[in-house]
Protein backbone atom coordinates (compact mmCIF):
# COMPACT_ATOMS: atom_id res chain seq x y z
CA UNK A 1 0.00 0.00 0.00
CA UNK A 2 1.22 3.25 -0.88
CA UNK A 3 1.73 4.89 2.64
CA UNK A 4 2.17 8.65 0.68
CA UNK A 5 -1.37 8.21 -0.52
CA UNK A 6 -2.51 6.95 2.90
CA UNK A 7 -0.76 10.02 4.59
CA UNK A 8 -2.64 12.64 2.02
CA UNK A 9 -5.74 10.41 2.19
CA UNK A 10 -5.71 10.89 6.35
CA UNK A 11 -4.90 14.47 6.27
CA UNK A 12 -7.99 14.80 3.36
CA UNK A 13 -10.33 13.13 5.67
CA UNK A 14 -10.02 14.91 8.79
CA UNK A 15 -10.41 18.07 6.97
CA UNK A 16 -13.53 16.83 5.44
CA UNK A 17 -14.37 15.45 9.01
CA UNK A 18 -14.05 19.31 10.49
CA UNK A 19 -15.81 21.13 7.89
CA UNK A 20 -18.62 18.01 8.04
CA UNK A 21 -18.83 18.79 11.39
CA UNK A 22 -18.45 22.53 11.34
CA UNK A 23 -20.28 24.00 8.25
CA UNK A 24 -23.15 21.53 6.78
CA UNK A 25 -26.19 19.68 8.35
CA UNK A 26 -24.34 16.41 9.05
CA UNK A 27 -24.02 15.08 12.55
CA UNK A 28 -21.01 14.34 13.61
CA UNK A 29 -21.72 10.52 14.01
CA UNK A 30 -22.37 10.40 10.59
CA UNK A 31 -19.10 12.63 9.48
CA UNK A 32 -17.30 10.36 11.93
CA UNK A 33 -18.42 7.18 9.02
CA UNK A 34 -18.01 9.19 6.37
CA UNK A 35 -14.40 10.41 6.82
CA UNK A 36 -13.35 6.90 7.55
CA UNK A 37 -15.02 5.64 4.42
CA UNK A 38 -13.40 8.44 2.70
CA UNK A 39 -9.61 7.55 4.10
CA UNK A 40 -9.73 3.92 3.39
CA UNK A 41 -11.19 4.30 0.02
CA UNK A 42 -8.84 7.37 -0.85
CA UNK A 43 -6.25 5.85 0.97
CA UNK A 44 -6.56 2.30 -1.44
CA UNK A 45 -7.58 0.10 0.88
CA UNK A 46 -10.13 -2.38 -1.03
CA UNK A 47 -13.50 -1.37 -0.02
CA UNK A 48 -14.46 -4.62 1.71
CA UNK A 49 -11.66 -3.85 3.78
CA UNK A 50 -12.90 -0.10 5.05
CA UNK A 51 -16.61 -1.55 5.71
CA UNK A 52 -15.36 -4.71 7.72
CA UNK A 53 -13.05 -2.60 9.78
CA UNK A 54 -15.73 0.20 9.94
CA UNK A 55 -18.18 -2.16 11.32
CA UNK A 56 -15.36 -4.48 13.51
CA UNK A 57 -13.77 -1.38 14.95
CA UNK A 58 -17.53 -0.13 15.90
CA UNK A 59 -19.11 -2.96 17.57
CA UNK A 60 -15.67 -3.73 19.28
CA UNK A 61 -15.36 -0.26 20.83
CA UNK A 62 -19.26 -0.06 21.85
CA UNK A 63 -18.59 -4.09 23.11
CA UNK A 64 -16.54 -2.11 25.97
CA UNK A 65 -17.75 0.78 26.57
CA UNK A 66 -21.80 0.85 25.70
CA UNK A 67 -23.33 -0.57 28.84
CA UNK A 68 -21.06 1.68 30.84
CA UNK A 69 -22.64 5.18 29.31
CA UNK A 70 -25.75 3.63 29.78
CA UNK A 71 -25.74 3.07 32.57
CA UNK A 72 -23.83 6.01 34.23
CA UNK A 73 -26.97 8.05 32.16
CA UNK A 74 -29.25 6.11 34.24
CA UNK A 75 -27.77 6.94 37.58
CA UNK A 76 -27.03 9.72 36.64
CA UNK A 77 -30.87 10.58 35.78
CA UNK A 78 -31.98 9.38 39.22
CA UNK A 79 -29.37 11.56 40.89
CA UNK A 80 -31.32 14.56 39.50
CA UNK A 81 -34.66 13.68 40.54
CA UNK A 82 -33.80 12.41 43.58
CA UNK A 83 -32.22 15.24 45.29
CA UNK A 84 -28.93 13.26 46.15
CA UNK A 85 -26.81 15.96 44.33
CA UNK A 86 -28.04 18.78 46.58
CA UNK A 87 -27.82 16.51 49.40
CA UNK A 88 -24.10 16.51 48.85
CA UNK A 89 -23.36 19.47 48.16
CA UNK A 90 -25.16 20.23 51.76
CA UNK A 91 -22.38 17.57 53.46
CA UNK A 92 -19.68 18.94 51.79
CA UNK A 93 -20.44 22.76 53.07
CA UNK A 94 -21.10 21.83 56.14
CA UNK A 95 -18.11 19.55 56.26
CA UNK A 96 -15.67 22.51 54.95
CA UNK A 97 -17.41 25.27 57.13
CA UNK A 98 -18.02 28.57 56.80
CA UNK A 99 -15.91 31.15 54.25
CA UNK A 100 -15.25 27.85 52.28
CA UNK A 101 -18.32 27.57 50.44
CA UNK A 102 -16.21 28.00 47.07
CA UNK A 103 -14.50 24.54 48.15
CA UNK A 104 -17.18 23.20 49.24
CA UNK A 105 -18.78 23.91 46.00
CA UNK A 106 -16.12 22.78 43.91
CA UNK A 107 -15.95 19.65 45.80
CA UNK A 108 -19.36 18.74 44.95
CA UNK A 109 -19.24 19.72 41.71
CA UNK A 110 -16.13 16.95 41.79
CA UNK A 111 -18.26 14.44 42.62
CA UNK A 112 -21.30 14.67 41.41
CA UNK A 113 -20.21 14.93 37.72
CA UNK A 114 -19.25 11.33 38.03
CA UNK A 115 -22.04 10.21 37.16
CA UNK A 116 -24.36 13.40 35.56
CA UNK A 117 -23.50 15.45 33.25
CA UNK A 118 -21.94 18.66 33.83
CA UNK A 119 -24.69 20.90 32.60
CA UNK A 120 -27.22 19.09 34.81
CA UNK A 121 -25.28 18.64 37.46
CA UNK A 122 -24.78 23.08 36.71
CA UNK A 123 -28.71 23.40 36.52
CA UNK A 124 -29.36 21.36 39.76
CA UNK A 125 -26.59 23.04 41.99
CA UNK A 126 -27.00 26.31 40.69
CA UNK A 127 -29.62 27.82 43.19
CA UNK A 128 -27.71 26.09 45.67
CA UNK A 129 -24.80 28.85 44.81
CA UNK A 130 -26.90 31.91 44.32
CA UNK A 131 -28.21 31.02 47.68
CA UNK A 132 -25.28 30.51 49.38
CA UNK A 133 -23.83 34.01 47.47
CA UNK A 134 -27.07 35.78 49.29
CA UNK A 135 -26.59 35.07 52.64
CA UNK A 136 -22.61 34.94 52.61
CA UNK A 137 -22.40 38.34 50.31
CA UNK A 138 -19.65 36.50 48.53
CA UNK A 139 -20.20 37.22 44.79
CA UNK A 140 -21.94 34.33 42.59
CA UNK A 141 -19.43 34.29 40.28
CA UNK A 142 -16.59 33.00 42.48
CA UNK A 143 -19.87 30.22 43.65
CA UNK A 144 -20.41 29.42 40.18
CA UNK A 145 -16.82 29.60 38.61
CA UNK A 146 -16.02 27.03 41.38
CA UNK A 147 -19.04 25.09 40.74
CA UNK A 148 -18.25 24.53 36.91
CA UNK A 149 -14.99 24.15 37.38
CA UNK A 150 -15.44 20.70 39.76
CA UNK A 151 -18.04 19.53 37.49
CA UNK A 152 -16.14 20.26 34.54
CA UNK A 153 -12.47 18.86 35.49
CA UNK A 154 -14.35 15.32 36.53
CA UNK A 155 -16.91 15.34 33.84
CA UNK A 156 -13.74 15.70 31.63
CA UNK A 157 -11.08 13.14 33.25
CA UNK A 158 -13.00 10.81 35.22
CA UNK A 159 -14.71 7.99 33.95
CA UNK A 160 -17.34 6.97 34.15
CA UNK A 161 -18.83 9.63 32.09
CA UNK A 162 -18.65 8.88 28.21
CA UNK A 163 -16.05 11.02 27.18
CA UNK A 164 -13.35 9.57 29.23
CA UNK A 165 -14.60 6.34 28.96
CA UNK A 166 -14.78 6.21 25.01
CA UNK A 167 -11.36 7.55 24.62
CA UNK A 168 -10.60 4.75 27.27
CA UNK A 169 -12.02 2.36 24.98
CA UNK A 170 -10.60 3.58 22.03
CA UNK A 171 -7.01 3.64 23.39
CA UNK A 172 -7.95 0.06 24.91
CA UNK A 173 -6.80 1.82 28.61
CA UNK A 174 -7.54 0.50 31.82
CA UNK A 175 -10.84 2.17 33.33
CA UNK A 176 -9.60 1.81 36.89
CA UNK A 177 -6.49 3.51 35.98
CA UNK A 178 -8.01 6.29 34.42
CA UNK A 179 -10.07 6.76 36.47
CA UNK A 180 -6.82 6.91 39.63
CA UNK A 181 -4.78 8.84 37.60
CA UNK A 182 -7.95 11.31 36.17
CA UNK A 183 -8.46 12.34 39.92
CA UNK A 184 -4.47 12.64 40.62
CA UNK A 185 -4.38 15.16 37.70
CA UNK A 186 -7.99 16.85 38.26
CA UNK A 187 -6.98 17.74 42.15
CA UNK A 188 -4.06 20.72 41.13
CA UNK A 189 -6.66 21.98 38.15
CA UNK A 190 -9.14 21.91 40.47
CA UNK A 191 -7.32 23.89 42.71
CA UNK A 192 -6.13 26.57 39.99
CA UNK A 193 -9.61 26.70 39.08
CA UNK A 194 -10.51 27.76 42.62
CA UNK A 195 -7.76 30.30 42.93
CA UNK A 196 -9.36 31.90 39.68
CA UNK A 197 -12.38 31.95 41.27
CA UNK A 198 -12.07 33.60 44.22
CA UNK A 199 -9.42 36.15 42.15
CA UNK A 200 -13.14 37.09 39.60
CA UNK A 201 -15.36 37.43 42.72
CA UNK A 202 -13.60 40.28 43.58
CA UNK A 203 -13.43 41.70 39.83
CA UNK A 204 -17.41 41.48 39.31
CA UNK A 205 -18.69 41.60 42.66
CA UNK A 206 -22.55 40.57 41.61
CA UNK A 207 -24.93 38.95 43.76
CA UNK A 208 -28.48 37.59 43.54
CA UNK A 209 -31.32 40.17 43.96
CA UNK A 210 -35.03 40.44 44.66
CA UNK A 211 -38.53 39.98 42.14
CA UNK A 212 -37.98 43.56 40.96
CA UNK A 213 -33.84 43.21 40.33
CA UNK A 214 -32.60 39.72 39.40
CA UNK A 215 -29.11 40.14 39.65
CA UNK A 216 -27.39 43.43 41.65
CA UNK A 217 -23.79 45.00 41.94
CA UNK A 218 -23.44 46.65 45.29
CA UNK A 219 -20.98 49.51 44.52
CA UNK A 220 -18.64 48.61 47.51
CA UNK A 221 -17.94 45.21 48.66
CA UNK A 222 -20.24 43.66 51.83
CA UNK A 223 -18.74 42.49 54.55
CA UNK A 224 -19.39 38.90 55.53
CA UNK A 225 -22.11 38.11 57.86
CA UNK A 226 -21.99 35.96 60.88
CA UNK A 227 -25.62 34.46 59.85
CA UNK A 228 -26.16 31.15 60.39
CA UNK A 229 -26.97 29.30 57.18
CA UNK A 230 -29.93 27.43 56.82
CA UNK A 231 -30.58 24.44 54.40
CA UNK A 232 -33.53 22.67 53.59
CA UNK A 233 -33.58 19.21 53.92
CA UNK A 234 -37.11 18.51 53.06
CA UNK A 235 -37.54 15.77 50.94
CA UNK A 236 -33.47 14.64 50.37
CA UNK A 237 -32.08 11.20 50.67
CA UNK A 238 -29.92 10.97 53.54
CA UNK A 239 -25.77 11.62 52.92
CA UNK A 240 -25.12 7.75 52.88
CA UNK A 241 -27.49 7.04 50.55
CA UNK A 242 -26.53 9.74 48.20
CA UNK A 243 -23.08 9.01 47.99
CA UNK A 244 -22.99 5.34 48.21
CA UNK A 245 -24.00 4.94 44.44
CA UNK A 246 -20.60 6.95 43.47
CA UNK A 247 -18.47 5.61 45.68
CA UNK A 248 -19.15 1.73 45.52
CA UNK A 249 -18.49 1.31 41.86
CA UNK A 250 -15.34 3.39 42.14
CA UNK A 251 -13.88 1.14 45.27
CA UNK A 252 -14.38 -1.96 43.07
CA UNK A 253 -12.78 -0.41 39.55
CA UNK A 254 -10.01 0.44 42.19
CA UNK A 255 -9.74 -2.83 44.01
CA UNK A 256 -9.58 -4.38 40.45
CA UNK A 257 -7.17 -2.15 39.06
CA UNK A 258 -5.05 -2.73 42.64
CA UNK A 259 -5.69 -6.47 42.99
CA UNK A 260 -4.06 -6.98 39.00
CA UNK A 261 -0.98 -4.57 40.34
CA UNK A 262 -0.50 -6.83 42.99
CA UNK A 263 -1.11 -10.16 40.79
CA UNK A 264 -4.00 -11.17 43.47
CA UNK A 265 -4.79 -15.33 42.32
CA UNK A 266 -6.92 -17.56 43.74
CA UNK A 267 -10.63 -17.04 44.59
CA UNK A 268 -9.78 -13.45 45.68
CA UNK A 269 -8.33 -12.65 42.73
CA UNK A 270 -11.17 -14.11 40.88
CA UNK A 271 -13.94 -12.21 42.48
CA UNK A 272 -11.83 -8.97 42.76
CA UNK A 273 -11.48 -9.10 38.40
CA UNK A 274 -15.09 -9.94 38.57
CA UNK A 275 -17.14 -6.87 40.57
CA UNK A 276 -14.11 -4.68 39.46
CA UNK A 277 -14.77 -5.37 35.78
CA UNK A 278 -16.51 -1.84 35.15
CA UNK A 279 -19.58 -3.26 33.40
CA UNK A 280 -20.20 -4.87 36.61
CA UNK A 281 -19.31 -1.80 39.26
CA UNK A 282 -20.87 0.57 37.14
CA UNK A 283 -24.39 -1.73 37.54
CA UNK A 284 -23.77 -1.98 41.02
CA UNK A 285 -23.94 1.68 41.59
CA UNK A 286 -27.26 1.37 39.08
CA UNK A 287 -28.90 -0.96 41.14
CA UNK A 288 -28.19 0.91 44.79
CA UNK A 289 -29.36 4.13 43.48
CA UNK A 290 -32.79 2.41 42.34
CA UNK A 291 -33.00 0.82 45.64
CA UNK A 292 -31.96 3.66 47.67
CA UNK A 293 -32.80 6.88 45.74
CA UNK A 294 -36.24 6.23 44.25
CA UNK A 295 -38.02 5.02 47.92
CA UNK A 296 -41.41 5.98 47.77
CA UNK A 297 -41.63 6.81 44.13
CA UNK A 298 -44.15 5.27 41.89
CA UNK A 299 -42.18 2.03 39.80
CA UNK A 300 -43.81 4.01 36.79
CA UNK A 301 -42.03 6.81 37.49
CA UNK A 302 -38.40 5.77 38.08
CA UNK A 303 -38.76 3.57 34.87
CA UNK A 304 -40.05 6.53 33.16
CA UNK A 305 -37.32 8.65 34.78
CA UNK A 306 -34.41 6.21 33.54
CA UNK A 307 -35.63 5.93 30.04
CA UNK A 308 -35.64 9.99 29.50
CA UNK A 309 -31.90 9.02 30.68
CA UNK A 310 -31.60 6.25 28.23
CA UNK A 311 -32.82 8.51 25.48
CA UNK A 312 -29.58 11.21 25.67
CA UNK A 313 -27.62 8.30 25.65
CA UNK A 314 -28.17 7.32 22.15
CA UNK A 315 -25.85 9.60 20.14
CA UNK A 316 -23.35 9.65 22.79
CA UNK A 317 -22.75 5.70 22.10
CA UNK A 318 -23.14 6.15 18.36
CA UNK A 319 -20.35 9.28 17.95
CA UNK A 320 -18.12 6.67 20.31
CA UNK A 321 -18.60 4.15 18.35
CA UNK A 322 -18.27 5.74 14.81
CA UNK A 323 -15.06 6.89 16.50
CA UNK A 324 -13.52 3.53 16.79
CA UNK A 325 -14.59 2.75 13.43
CA UNK A 326 -12.36 5.52 12.16
CA UNK A 327 -9.26 4.34 14.53
CA UNK A 328 -9.72 0.81 13.01
CA UNK A 329 -9.62 1.92 9.46
CA UNK A 330 -6.53 3.91 10.90
CA UNK A 331 -5.34 0.56 12.30
CA UNK A 332 -5.79 -1.60 9.68
CA UNK A 333 -4.23 0.56 7.31
CA UNK A 334 -1.05 0.52 8.93
CA UNK A 335 -0.83 4.08 8.68
CA UNK A 336 -0.56 4.48 12.10
CA UNK A 337 2.55 2.47 12.03
CA UNK A 338 4.11 5.08 9.22
CA UNK A 339 3.41 8.15 11.31
CA UNK A 340 4.83 6.71 14.32
CA UNK A 341 7.86 5.59 12.82
CA UNK A 342 8.08 9.30 11.25
CA UNK A 343 7.47 10.84 14.93
CA UNK A 344 9.74 8.72 16.31
CA UNK A 345 12.70 10.55 14.16
CA UNK A 346 11.26 13.80 15.45
CA UNK A 347 11.42 15.82 18.60
CA UNK A 348 7.70 15.80 19.42
CA UNK A 349 6.94 13.48 22.45
CA UNK A 350 4.32 11.31 21.37
CA UNK A 351 2.27 12.28 24.77
CA UNK A 352 1.53 15.54 22.84
CA UNK A 353 -0.41 14.49 19.58
CA UNK A 354 -3.67 13.58 21.78
CA UNK A 355 -3.86 16.99 23.56
CA UNK A 356 -2.81 19.13 20.08
CA UNK A 357 -5.41 17.07 18.23
CA UNK A 358 -8.12 17.31 21.16
CA UNK A 359 -7.12 21.21 21.86
CA UNK A 360 -7.97 22.04 17.59
CA UNK A 361 -10.99 20.08 17.71
CA UNK A 362 -12.63 21.46 20.83
CA UNK A 363 -11.50 25.41 19.74
CA UNK A 364 -13.08 24.09 16.26
CA UNK A 365 -16.20 22.55 16.99
CA UNK A 366 -17.31 23.29 21.18
CA UNK A 367 -17.98 19.67 21.91
CA UNK A 368 -15.45 18.21 24.45
CA UNK A 369 -17.09 14.52 24.29
CA UNK A 370 -16.29 14.74 20.75
CA UNK A 371 -12.87 16.20 20.75
CA UNK A 372 -11.63 13.67 22.88
CA UNK A 373 -13.03 10.93 21.34
CA UNK A 374 -11.97 12.03 17.93
CA UNK A 375 -8.19 13.17 19.46
CA UNK A 376 -8.25 9.49 20.18
CA UNK A 377 -9.56 7.97 16.79
CA UNK A 378 -7.06 9.65 15.28
CA UNK A 379 -4.21 8.82 17.31
CA UNK A 380 -5.07 5.48 19.16
CA UNK A 381 -2.81 3.60 16.10
CA UNK A 382 0.03 5.86 16.65
CA UNK A 383 0.03 5.57 20.34
CA UNK A 384 -0.07 1.78 19.99
CA UNK A 385 2.53 1.32 18.06
CA UNK A 386 4.73 3.80 19.93
CA UNK A 387 4.02 2.02 23.08
CA UNK A 388 3.00 5.28 24.98
CA UNK A 389 1.05 4.17 27.93
CA UNK A 390 -2.66 4.58 26.77
CA UNK A 391 -4.05 5.31 30.38
CA UNK A 392 -1.49 8.81 30.03
CA UNK A 393 -2.36 8.91 26.15
CA UNK A 394 -6.31 8.67 27.48
CA UNK A 395 -6.24 11.43 29.76
CA UNK A 396 -3.78 13.98 26.95
CA UNK A 397 -6.53 13.59 24.71
CA UNK A 398 -9.47 13.86 28.16
CA UNK A 399 -7.44 17.49 29.14
CA UNK A 400 -7.20 18.69 25.47
CA UNK A 401 -10.92 18.77 25.10
CA UNK A 402 -10.99 21.57 27.96
CA UNK A 403 -9.47 24.19 25.84
CA UNK A 404 -11.19 27.75 25.77
CA UNK A 405 -14.68 27.37 26.26
CA UNK A 406 -16.93 29.54 24.30
CA UNK A 407 -19.52 30.36 21.94
CA UNK A 408 -20.03 26.79 20.61
CA UNK A 409 -19.92 25.09 23.70
CA UNK A 410 -23.04 24.27 25.24
CA UNK A 411 -21.93 24.65 29.14
CA UNK A 412 -20.25 28.14 27.98
CA UNK A 413 -23.75 29.29 28.02
CA UNK A 414 -24.87 27.55 30.67
CA UNK A 415 -22.56 28.74 32.93
CA UNK A 416 -22.98 32.22 31.79
CA UNK A 417 -26.56 32.56 31.73
CA UNK A 418 -27.01 30.87 35.10
CA UNK A 419 -25.00 33.63 36.57
CA UNK A 420 -26.95 36.32 35.00
CA UNK A 421 -23.63 37.57 33.02
CA UNK A 422 -24.47 38.90 29.49
CA UNK A 423 -22.13 40.57 28.63
CA UNK A 424 -19.25 38.84 26.09
CA UNK A 425 -16.20 40.35 27.42
CA UNK A 426 -17.20 39.27 30.96
CA UNK A 427 -18.49 35.58 29.55
CA UNK A 428 -15.11 34.87 28.14
CA UNK A 429 -13.09 35.95 31.47
CA UNK A 430 -15.43 34.21 33.34
CA UNK A 431 -15.93 30.89 31.95
CA UNK A 432 -13.18 30.85 29.00
CA UNK A 433 -10.89 31.78 31.27
CA UNK A 434 -11.46 29.17 33.39
CA UNK A 435 -11.61 26.27 31.18
CA UNK A 436 -8.36 27.40 29.78
CA UNK A 437 -6.66 27.70 33.19
CA UNK A 438 -7.58 23.74 34.04
CA UNK A 439 -6.31 22.69 30.30
CA UNK A 440 -3.00 24.18 31.04
CA UNK A 441 -2.73 23.11 34.96
CA UNK A 442 -3.98 19.92 33.75
CA UNK A 443 -1.13 19.17 30.93
CA UNK A 444 1.57 20.21 32.82
CA UNK A 445 0.73 17.32 35.43
CA UNK A 446 0.23 15.32 32.82
CA UNK A 447 3.47 15.59 31.24
CA UNK A 448 5.12 15.47 34.57
CA UNK A 449 3.42 12.16 35.60
CA UNK A 450 4.39 10.69 32.24
CA UNK A 451 8.06 11.67 32.59
CA UNK A 452 8.01 9.64 36.21
CA UNK A 453 5.70 7.07 35.60
CA UNK A 454 5.06 7.04 31.62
Amino acid sequence: MDMTRMVLALVIGIIILVFLIIKTKIHTFLALILAALFIGIAGGVPSAKVIESITGGFGSTLGSIGIIIGFGIMMGQIFETSGAATRMAYTFIRLFGKEREEAALAVTGFLVSIPIFCDSGFVILSPLAKALSKQTKKSVISMGIALAGGLVITHSLVPPTPGPVGAAGIFKANVGSVILWGIVIAIPMMLAVLLYAKYMGKKIYQLPGDEEQEWIRPTNREALENEKMEFNYDNLPGTFRSFAPIIVPIILILLNTVSAALKVKGTLGTVLTFIGTPIVAVGAGLVIAIFTLTIGQDRDFVIKDMEKGIQSAGIIILVTGAGGALGQVLRDSGVGNYIAKYIAETPIPPIFLPFIIATLMRFIQGSGTVAMTTAASITAPIMIALNVNPVFATLSACIGSLFFSYFNDSFFWVVNRSLGITEAKEQIRIWSVTSTIAWAVGFVMLLIINFIFG
